[in-house]
């Protein structure tokens, strides 16, 4: 399996609080991978993002297991060198926010804002500047991650928003079909795969590529 696949499959595995399974799929990844550069940055970012879609808890929960079978007592992650101030951050959130909505983007912002100003401003500065605009994973890997996240949670609005998302940062329809595949087989509510299907068969005509 890639690395790709590997952090698809430990997102899912999170999202729908299967430690057994989470634990098993992190000892896969640091057995075959352990050594690889980048292997440590990218679980960490992999499980970072999590608390976005799922909560401080999960996260915590999470890295706390990857310590145990990383045998690391912290991580060797270095901070974020790539912001150093809220306005950066706001700039690099618009940034990546624009590149997964596109069209939609200013839409987006009126939807949220609509609903609380506050959200906006979190969504951009936290979620999308702090957060996924963060060194360590390509933009199309993290939202592969985040497709198996929704996937297996059955938030359909987001995983629509994020199912594009991921084509317009540059994945591939083959990498997206098997990210919304691995959350589906943890979710398990059969009506929620037909909706999820038919979700990505609206998506992909409309989708560039």
């Amino acid at each position: 399996m890639s690395q790709v696949t590997d952090l698809v499959s430990l997102s899912a595995a999170v999202a729908a609080r299967d430690w057994r399974l989470a634990r098993d799929k992190m000892a896969v990844i640091h057995g075959e991978r352990g050594a690889a550069d980048g292997t440590t940055m990218a679980v960490e970012e992999a499980l970072l993002q999590c608390y976005l879609f799922l909560g401080f808890p999960a996260a915590l929960e999470a890295l706390s297991i990857w310590r145990d079978v990383a045998g690391q007592t912290e991580s060797d992650v270095d901070p974020d060198p790539g912001a150093a101030s809220l306005e950066e951050w706001q700039e690099r959130g618009q940034r990546i926010c624009k590149t997964v909505y596109q069209n939609n983007f200013e839409k987006l912002r009126s939807n949220v804002r609509r609903m609380h100003p506050e959200l906006d401003r979190w969504m951009i500065t936290e979620g999308y500047g702090k957060v996924l605009g963060r060194p360590g994973l390509s933009l199309a890997v993290r939202e592969l991650c985040i497709v198996a996240i929704l996937a297996a949670t059955g938030w359909e609005r987001q995983l629509h928003s994020h199912l594009r998302g991921a084509l317009n940062a540059a994945a591939s329809r083959e990498d997206v079909d098997d990210a919304l595949e691995t959350g589906l087989r943890l979710s398990p509510d059969p009506d929620w795969r037909i909706r999820a299907e038919a979700l990505w068969a609206h998506v992909q005509p409309a989708a560039p590529g």
